[in-house]
């Protein structure tokens, strides 16, 4: 329920933005010179997508781009997050630009400025092009190289009118999902041989961050998924559990990034390449560190009594050490996502507690949830209001944190779960592509204008 209280306010200069990612809603995957992605070719898998859907026109955004900026600034955002497309930009990974596609974020970066609202592109949202993937992707080191060549194409181009830069999202759940169980793409089932993956994503985003200085940009961060991690007992075998789940989701992507070290020994012996060379590029200082927060992971260890084992709604091999259990007495998303509002200042106090001064001023890069309401969303506006409290909370308690992204401007493409989740403030019919603000896009409208009304 909404509290009929109205929102705490945050700090002058706190950056309120909308996030989307270009896979999931750009379409016109053969247009305009765009190549393919590892995710054009895993959503042909029979059974890869439950809905057997694929994005070849998503929300249509390649061409109805003018309409989602004026929804942007009518909305009152002051930032939009979106992804750039490396096939699109870039079609073979490697080698010449395509123009058109360069052209495509050109108009759309020049848009968003002349509405008055923050161009923050993310350079890499899981669409690896197809022919990187086909020599190995990011198993292979040379992939990071090339997201660095690509990365300074982008930055030449529109760097003069970017303000803040992401280099990666998520590479937590590209390891795992898509290295390691094959439920994204590419589709592969490595388990823990999936690490490689984890390495050469930290090593590329430390070179485009080098690539982007080089460019003079002076906002540089990283999306990177957490949440708090609690053992389903206070028995050794659970506890040692979520303790490894902990290192593997959050410590192995932020340890690297804020302290220059992976959080095990063995972990690092274990990786490929000159290691320690390697993580003082990953550990290239950031203006700016990204958590996206859904929910937190309930973790016992494995064994015929421990439940049915899920993660963000798939399955987990039971060979794995460990197992994911729901999160009882809570309230649950179209998704099936627990809806904890606490678990995000209790995932902020731990970063702070474990970084200290090494962790620099944090963005919620991502925060939303999936409901089938098609308009009418009151639960989505109770979610949100419950965040951001919760997130005002960890402020006063002395979380430096400067920006609040939700996810997401529009119902889309999303991922192996196809249309059948919708996490937009405003609905598309996909039959038509029409576009209609809900309810929830409303109340974040009044949101920022009695925010702008109250500031001098």
């Amino acid at each position: 329920m909404t509290s009929d209280q109205p929102l705490p306010s945050f700090p002058d200069g706190f950056l309120w933005g909308v996030s989307t990612s270009a896979f999931q809603i750009e379409g016109a995957v053969d247009e305009d010179g765009r190549g393919p992605s590892s995710w054009d070719a895993f959503v042909r898998r029979p059974g890869a997508v439950k809905d057997g859907g694929d994005a070849t026109v998503a929300t249509g955004h390649y061409h109805r781009w003018r309409e989602d900026v004026e929804l942007l600034r009518e909305l009152g955002v002051d930032a939009y997050r979106f992804s750039v497309s490396w096939p699109r930009v870039q079609p073979s990974g490697t080698g010449p630009v395509n123009a058109a596609g360069l052209d495509f974020y050109d108009r759309l970066v020049d848009a968003l400025c002349a509405a008055g609202i923050r161009p923050v592109p993310t350079l890499f949202h899981w669409d690896t092009p197809l022919p990187l993937e086909e020599r190995g992707g990011w198993l292979e080191r040379d992939t990071a190289r090339r997201f660095a060549d690509y990365t300074e194409h982008v930055a030449a181009r529109l760097g003069d009118r970017v303000p803040h830069w992401i280099t990666l999202n998520e590479p937590a759940e590209l390891t795992l999902l898509g290295y390691g169980i094959g439920e994204h793409a590419p589709g592969r089932e490595l388990l823990f041989d999936a690490l490689p993956a984890a390495h050469h994503q930290l090593l590329g985003h430390g070179l485009a961050v080098r690539a982007l200085r080089a460019h003079g940009a002076r906002s540089v961060g990283i999306a990177n998924s957490h949440g708090p991690v609690r053992p389903l007992s206070g028995g050794e075998a659970d506890t040692a559990a979520a303790e490894l789940y902990d290192v593997l989701t959050n410590r192995l992507f932020a340890d690297p990034l804020l302290t220059g070290r992976y959080p095990d020994e063995n972990l690092a012996a274990a990786l490929p390449g000159p290691v320690a060379d390697d993580l003082k590029v990953i550990s290239e200082p950031l203006d700016w560190y990204g958590v996206n927060y859904y929910q937190p992971t309930l973790v016992a260890s494995p064994g015929p009594d421990a439940g049915e084992s899920e993660f963000a709604g798939v399955g987990l091999p039971a060979r794995l050490p460990f197992s994911l259990r729901e999160i009882p007495g809570k309230e649950r998303t179209g998704f099936g996502w627990a809806v904890v509002p606490e678990g995000l200042p209790e995932i902020l106090h731990t970063l702070r507690a474990r970084y200290g001064d090494r962790l620099p001023p944090v963005m919620i890069t991502e925060n939303g949830c999936s409901y089938p309401d098609p308009v009418h969303d009151a639960r989505r506006i109770a979610f949100h209001d419950a965040h951001l409290r919760a997130l005002h909370s960890a402020c006063a308690a002395g979380a430096d944190v400067r920006g609040y992204f939700i996810w997401s401007l529009l119902d889309n493409f999303e991922w192996a779960e196809g249309y059948s989740q919708r996490f937009g403030l405003v609905h598309v019919d996909y039959a038509t592509l029409e576009r209609t603000p809900k309810d929830s896009f409303h109340w974040l409208r009044g949101v920022l204008r009695d925010r702008a009304g109250r500031q001098p």
